[in-house]
């Protein structure tokens, strides 16, 4: 069985529907960005619902919280396996705001050394044609799941 996460597209309104992604941090993610970026996002904790983790996750990960109330925009399925449950809040945050944990790695590779990273490096606001160019490809389908689910909001 796979790993189970879950995270946050945070949205607004600005001239157009823009979305809040996340590049992940550390020297694995560093050189890469269109196809790179992500939602907030991490896996949910035994005993713990999608919807607990998620928010904990963008805590975490960038010093957030939501606002408003989360709305299921239901599960993809990353390249890895991952299962990842998608929500979508309005949020109104800067992304110059963002402090993530840190996670430690050996690094270099073989050195003996252990560095710590930030989990997530950097936040923007996208509008969605940008947002589908560096979002993980595995997650685009959430992109489309917003966009008909704030048509239908009116």
């Amino acid at each position: 069985m796979g790993r189970i996460s879950a995270g946050i597209l945070g949205w607004r309104r600005a001239s157009d529907l823009e979305v809040l992604l996340v590049h992940p941090g550390g020297p694995l993610w560093a050189r890469r960005d269109a196809g790179a970026w992500t939602i907030p996002k991490g896996l949910v904790e035994p005993g713990e619902s999608p919807e607990a983790a998620a928010l904990r996750e963008l805590l975490e990960e960038t010093g957030w919280n939501v606002g408003g109330e989360l709305v299921s925009l239901g599960t993809i399925r990353q390249k890895a396996g991952k299962v990842v449950h998608g929500f979508a809040a309005p949020m109104d945050v800067e992304p110059h705001t963002l402090v993530s944990n840190t996670f430690p790695l050996e690094w270099p590779p073989h050195s003996g050394r252990i560095e710590r990273f930030p989990e997530v490096d950097r936040a923007a606001w996208l509008a969605l044609p940008d947002a589908r160019v560096q979002i993980l490809e595995s997650q685009a389908p959430l992109l489309d799941r917003l966009s008909e689910l704030l048509s239908h909001q009116g």
